[in-house]
């Protein structure tokens, strides 16, 4: 075994490999496998967060992830397990119910597989949800409007903020770029999460559908804490330690067929 405490930059090598795998790494752990001080280890993670590879949490910390692209790159990725994950979520969609869903490659999914049997409303602040959404002849689509937003694929002004602000959400499809069971949902653009904030205040029940790649970690800005979402649904294949972190907390669950 690799002597950790005489080789420090092999040590935080070790940290990075497991951020980048687990999402997550936890000070004891760390220390009796690495046979080294809690310390030794508590310096190690600052200096990682110094560099922006993870933010310190309590007990250790968690991967700070990569923004994803933009719109149009993010469609393209993980696509078979979005649209298993937007199957699940298109089966919550309650009969007259107001919807929100808010923009995000998941999200897109979830316009696409929308029930066809039921009426309901979709709102949303991105064209091509809205335009998905029309192809459902009993959904009444309502697009807020604003300055569009090219990376995001979506309005998310100040004029888009307001509109939201005057409406009463029964249910929201929230998107995010990363959750974690301390950090909750965070994102990477300010203006963004204002929106975001907004919207979940406005909501009843809030879902969200999320991919491997954004479990666990963490992105700039915080939109929500765990209690505050209402149903987490995940891949069925999603490896059991990290579907444990989030079964720990209040959230409920809802996995794929």
């Amino acid at each position: 075994m690799l002597d950790y405490a005489a080789f420090p930059e092999q040590r935080q090598n070790k940290i990075r490999q497991l951020l980048r795998e687990q999402g997550r790494v936890i000070c004891t752990i760390l220390a009796r496998n690495m046979q080294v001080s809690e310390h030794t280890i508590r310096r190690d993670l600052n200096e990682l967060a110094q560099e922006g590879v993870c933010r310190r949490v309590h007990g250790g910390a968690v991967s700070m992830l990569d923004e994803l692209g933009s719109f149009e790159q993010r469609i393209e990725q993980n696509q078979a397990e979005k649209i298993k994950i937007a199957q699940a979520c298109s089966l919550l969609i309650k009969q007259g119910a107001c919807v929100f869903i808010d923009t995000g490659s998941t999200n897109l999914e979830i316009a696409r597989n929308l029930p066809a049997h039921i009426a309901f409303t979709v709102v949303t602040n991105s064209p091509a949800i809205a335009i998905e959404s029309m192809k459902r002849p009993l959904c009444e689509v309502i697009l807020i409007g604003g300055k569009l937003n090219r990376e995001i694929g979506a309005s998310i002004d100040t004029s888009a903020v307001n509109q939201i602000a005057h409406i009463h959400f029964d249910q929201c499809f929230i998107g995010g770029c990363a959750l974690d069971p301390q950090m909750g949902v965070t994102i990477f653009d300010y203006e963004e999460a204002e929106l975001k904030k907004t919207l979940i205040e406005r909501s009843n029940q809030v879902i969200m559908g999320v991919t491997a790649d954004k479990l666990p970690g963490v992105a700039r800005y915080t939109i929500a804490n765990c209690d505050q979402i209402s149903i987490l649904v995940m891949d069925k294949n999603l490896n059991s330690n990290i579907v444990e972190l989030f079964a720990e907390t209040s959230l409920k669950i809802a996995m794929t067929d």
